[in-house]
């Protein structure tokens, strides 16, 4: 099995098909898109496929050790990530290909007008180990 990172993103990939963006959603759409994640999550729990789910706030902030005392942090300028990532899932699979299709699934939630959004998914494999430094 291999743990696998599926990115669903606002921006920054080709925009998806059905690209209304999910503020301009109706309550409906919005729970008919919750429902989908919810059930798709249920299923492959229930393969021993999921590990976990999250959909991302777009609050955050940037912080980095300074050597002693609070760390600074800031709002940017740095990569928009909290304007970009909007949630995300962690399967574990026995295949890449695996992946992908369950990536597949995931683009097909449904958005505005219960159709489904065909959003771009970032597939990315966690790190098995780290890497061997050899001289």
């Amino acid at each position: 099995m291999a743990k696998y990172l599926l990115l669903k993103h606002y921006r920054g990939a080709p925009a998806p098909v059905n690209n209304v963006p999910m503020d301009r959603w109706t309550p409906e759409e919005v729970s008919a898109h919750v429902k989908y994640m919810q059930d798709l999550a249920a299923r492959l729990e229930g393969s021993g496929e999921f590990v976990d789910a999250q959909a991302v706030s777009p609050d955050g902030a940037f912080v980095r050790y300074d050597g002693s005392g609070r760390p600074p942090i800031t709002d940017g300028p740095f990569a928009e990530t909290k304007d970009l990532i909007a949630g995300w899932m962690a399967i574990d699979v026995e295949t890449y290909d695996r992946a992908l299709e369950l990536a597949g699934e995931l683009s097909a939630a449904p958005g505005a007008g219960g159709k489904p959004i065909y959003e771009w998914i970032e597939v990315r494999p966690f790190l098995g180990a780290p890497p061997t430094v050899t001289e």
